[in-house]
């Protein structure tokens, strides 16, 4: 196994077998608050594998699941997740009867599925290594960060876990895949298994055949993200794109299993 710029070796394990994968961003939150108990197991029940999540900090250093620093999108409070116990935050109204979970509830919880977990603080950093070493779970969880430093301390802790690009390590290696420098694409991606990218960055587009080529050169996969449009899903499936981050896991569950019947692309 590869070693990343952490010191940790990479893992592939967490993608196999062979894609396309469905990742279920934030769960599936049409009937359900996003990043919830509720939110997942429909996500789950509508057939998903891989949940895309996120994880802050609360005030007594539990991992919470949680995308947004602050309540007041979801909850319309003018506070910070930072600021509660994960006993306050499991009692906020989120919709639906649904409250804050930590990732080791959700981790527990979902034992057969896979957990793709984006740290969103520094703080995040230990409670979500503390969770998923308590329940076991290096072998089924990604972890990433926009943030290289918050990605490689978590990933330096978990030896073995996958991971996927940091936004820095990502740019880098789509400017080496855009100039056919192929050393600084694989000094950027070295270590990890995958890059989970929007469709354009820097003004570039990112899911071109030549950059996915580079990419699958290297070993790794490209997942895209937030894509909810079926039409958009065929296209990026069609190209090349190993998995789809979306909203609607159900639609894009629907797309890969039509593209699976005899006679189809």
């Amino acid at each position: 196994m590869a070693k990343d710029q952490s010191g940790a070796s990479a893992n592939s394990s967490y993608l196999s077998p062979a894609g396309p994968r469905v990742l279920a961003h934030r769960g599936l939150a049409v009937e359900a608050p996003e990043n919830t108990m509720l939110a997942f197991a429909k996500a789950i029940a509508a057939g998903a594998h891989y949940i895309e999540t996120d994880v802050h900090a609360s005030l007594d250093g539990v991992a919470v699941v949680a995308h947004d620093p602050s309540l007041v999108r979801v909850a319309g409070r003018d506070l910070k997740v930072e600021q509660l116990t994960m006993a306050e935050l499991r009692r906020i109204d989120l919709g639906n009867g649904q409250g804050f979970c930590s990732l080791p509830e959700a981790l527990d919880a979902f034992p057969e599925t896979r957990f793709n977990i984006d740290v969103k603080s520094r703080g995040a950093v230990s409670p979500t290594v503390r969770a998923i070493q308590d329940i076991w779970a290096t072998d089924r969880v990604l972890v990433t960060s926009f943030d290289e430093k918050r990605r490689a301390a978590t990933a330096l802790e978990l030896p073995g876990v996958a991971s996927s690009a940091s936004a820095g390590r990502f740019l880098l290696a789509l400017l080496g895949a855009k100039t056919g420098i192929s050393p600084a694409v694989r000094r950027a991606l070295n270590g990890l298994v995958a890059i989970q990218v929007p469709e354009k960055a820097l003004g570039l587009r990112v899911t071109t055949q030549r950059v996915i080529h580079r990419v699958h050169d290297l070993g790794l996969e490209m997942h895209v993200w937030t894509i909810n449009e079926p039409q958009r899903m065929r296209h990026l499936l069609d190209l090349g794109v190993d998995g789809i981050v979306t909203d609607r896991a159900d639609l894009a569950l629907e797309v890969v299993a039509s593209r699976a019947q005899p006679g189809c692309a």
